[in-house]
């Protein structure tokens, strides 16, 4: 199979694709969400995208292609979807593009191990075209349980390819892509679920309305099935993309609701009205489901799921999750923190020597002295701060923090927490996009596309800062090192500082939770809704690919992101630092014009100063801290931390400097990119400035009382 990857990136409204050749064959890829969908669509493509062991993975859409003897396949990656009656933005997505894109054909990628639930996605997306084809996928997970599904009977009853896959070690792909063909020549097909006599009746009736609207450009039974149980959101898709009148909707509507019309009166002496509608369409699909996996599933092992039961008890009891997951927490920073150390001196060290040797080639060309700073003092010492100070966590953290989502903790971790959520008038698929938030806020807030209601996904978006992401653990570990940690405690230094770093994230969890309350009930009023988390099984994490997709993937996209803010901030902290008012720079006119509100709430101006030029990028606030009070006119490095904690000290640094510093780092405005994202994913400037003063408020009124009882206790 030759495999080519050319784009991706279409995005939720299909505006974007892969360039078309005459010949293409389209092929949309469907599936409930957690069935690997996105790794039969890596395998298939070849683009490595990132997988996750846990619901609501695909927030957006991604196409490739995949060549095989000569014939090129463009391959859509739908966003996961337990159905297609659109209770989200993700099966609204899926099911329009189904509809309307009319792709060649569909591939359903099911869950062996829980096949029966699968099948009524299936049936369903049968019910609007007969060019499907079913992968079965997982089949490996799920002989492990002692389940084994029998392809070729499932096949003969649904009358579609049926391919059995284990696409993590690229198991039956070939076989499905050879199968398509198949699915494309499909013309006909039998209903592939009958519905009780009186939807059937009231089914046809309406196709009878709909037919010289719609003139078949799509299935009439489907789109009357939808508008009969009254899908408002399919009502509106029709509307919009196949332009039905008002009057026919308005007639439609009426007989759904039993309104003025004598066929639906017969219907509704059947007890087939407003919601028994839906639960009959439903109930008929979820039994047809039912007896095709009674026919075609055998499980030998009656306790197949003990194991994850068992381990379940344990990582989501009321009392013991919340502790375990702490605890787990706790371990990854405690890795964290101890083994970035060394990389990152190595990286100082070698950066240094690298810009000595600029500095002198510079010199030797006789570039002009505002030149030669802007680009070494400048450009080049913020850069290479950042990337020294990001890179190790980074490495270390993101493939820790995988592993846990690879592994399906990360479910348990959101089940934890839901309670919590729905108890701030939130929801709780924000603890997933908290959790993301944790390696990057941009990335956090582009997770709130998982949030179906658009007025909790606008409290996720709002309150995503407050868990600290990796740029701010170098500055929070290293205050928290000098002066709560303390230098003296050998080798529990780092279990210490990882210790008071986990009490710091859950306490960004607690004010989370607070301001989530607060703007449920003010801003953004409304009740929290129920939201629909599958725990997957536990699976053993692919740790070569976990590596390497997290190194490539997250690592260094984050930090290409930062490496493009610093340099902007490196040329603007230059000339703060350089250029002169008198007998004072910029950056120390700036920094004394703040320093009476700093004092205030117990930190000074030219800390605020530092979070006001360190808006492109988290990382490089406490440098610019270091080069104001040394009066350089370059960032600052520091290879022990006894020499910075000294240096603090002698600027009128102590403990209550220390903690009001750690609460405005993770409460503060957002970073550059992170702000930019929430004006892209909200499309309001509102929004962004509002994502900026909800935080810095919280941040402002928390040091100013931790300050405030500094002053009464000394």
């Amino acid at each position: 199979m030759g495999l080519t990857a050319e784009s991706m990136g279409a995005g939720a409204a299909w505006e974007e694709h892969v360039s078309r050749q005459e010949g293409d064959i389209t092929v949309a890829l469907a599936g409930n969400p957690n069935v690997g969908k996105s790794t039969v669509f890596n395998g298939l493509t070849g683009l490595d995208r990132h997988t996750g062991n846990w619901t609501g993975k695909t927030v957006s859409a991604a196409e490739g292609i995949c060549t095989v003897n000569g014939q090129r396949y463009i391959i859509a990656d739908l966003p996961g979807t337990y159905s297609l009656l659109a209770n989200s933005a993700e099966e609204e997505l899926a099911r329009d593009y189904i509809c309307f894109e009319k792709p060649d054909a569909v591939i359903v990628v099911c869950d062996a191990s829980c096949l029966e639930r699968n099948l009524n996605l299936v049936l369903q997306i049968m019910e609007i075209t007969p060019n499907v084809a079913v992968c079965v996928n997982l089949i490996d997970e799920a002989e492990k349980k002692g389940i084994t599904v029998d392809g070729d009977k499932l096949e003969r009853l649904l009358g579609v390819p049926v391919c059995m896959t284990a696409a993590r070690d690229g198991k039956g792909l070939d076989r499905l892509i050879e199968r398509i063909p198949e699915a494309v020549g499909k013309k006909a097909y039998a209903p592939p679920v009958i519905y009780p006599e009186n939807v059937e009746r009231a089914a046809e009736y309406i196709s009878e309305l709909l037919a010289p609207e719609l003139k078949g450009r799509i299935p009439l039974r489907f789109a009357a099935l939808r508008m009969l149980d009254s899908d408002s959101s399919m009502t509106a898709s029709l509307k919009k993309h196949m332009g039905i009148s008002a009057s026919v909707i308005k007639k439609i509507s009426a007989y759904a609701s039993g309104v003025g019309c004598g066929v639906y009166r017969e219907c509704r002496e059947c007890s087939c009205c407003g919601e028994r509608i839906r639960d009959m369409i439903v109930s008929s699909v979820v039994q047809r489901g039912a007896e095709l996996a009674s026919e075609c599933v055998h499980t030998e092992k009656e306790k197949y799921y003990e194991r994850d039961r068992k381990i379940d008890r344990v990582l989501t009891h009321r009392i013991w999750g919340v502790p375990v997951m702490l605890m787990i927490l706790l371990l990854i920073f405690w890795i964290t923190v101890s083994g970035a150390n060394y990389p990152s001196a190595v990286l100082f060290s070698g950066f240094s020597w690298l810009g000595e040797r600029i500095s002198a080639a510079l010199a030797a060309a006789e570039a002009p002295r505002w030149l030669s700073g802007i680009l070494t003092d400048g450009i080049y010492s913020v850069l290479t701060w950042v990337i020294s100070v990001m890179l190790p966590p980074m490495a270390i953290f993101f493939p820790l923090f995988t592993l846990m989502e690879d592994s399906g903790y990360l479910p348990r971790a959101a089940f934890n927490l839901d309670g919590y959520f729905r108890r701030s008038g939130s929801c709780g698929k924000q603890a997933l996009t908290m959790a993301m938030g944790l390696g990057c806020n941009a990335a956090g807030i582009t997770g709130c596309r998982i949030i179906d209601s658009p007025r909790e996904r606008l409290i996720a978006i709002l309150t995503n800062c407050f868990v600290p992401c990796n740029g701010k653990f170098p500055t929070l570990t290293a205050v928290i090192s000098m002066f709560i940690a303390g230098l003296g405690a050998g080798v529990f230094s780092g279990l210490i500082s990882a210790a008071v770093l986990t009490a710091v994230i859950a306490g960004g969890v607690i004010i989370t939770l607070i301001i989530s309350g607060i703007l449920s009930k003010t801003l953004l009023k409304g009740e929290s809704s129920s939201f629909t988390l599958e725990l997957p099984s536990y699976r053993r994490p692919q740790i070569r690919k976990v590596i390497v997709r997290s190194l490539l993937d997250r690592t260094v996209f984050v930090l290409g992101r930062a490496v493009i803010s610093a340099v902007p901030a490196g040329v603007l902290i230059w000339i703060c630092a350089n250029v002169t008012v008198g007998d004072s720079t910029l950056l120390q006119l700036c920094a004394s014009a703040l320093d009476p509100f700093g004092q205030f709430i117990g930190l000074d101006g030219v800390i605020l100063l530092g979070f006001i030029l360190g808006l492109p990028a988290n990382e490089i606030v406490l440098p610019i801290i270091l080069m104001a009070y040394t009066c350089s006119g370059t960032i600052v490095e520091y290879e022990e931390l006894s020499s910075l904690k000294q240096l603090l000290v002698n600027n009128g640094w102590d403990i209550s400097t220390a903690v009001c510093m750690i609460i405005f780092m993770v409460c503060h405005f957002p970073c550059a990119t992170s702000v930019l994202t929430v004006k892209k994913e909200t499309g309001s400037v509102k929004w962004a400035v509002l994502s900026m003063v909800i935080p810095t408020a919280v941040g402002i009124i928390l040091c100013a009382l931790t300050a405030a009882v500094f002053r009464i206790v000394s």
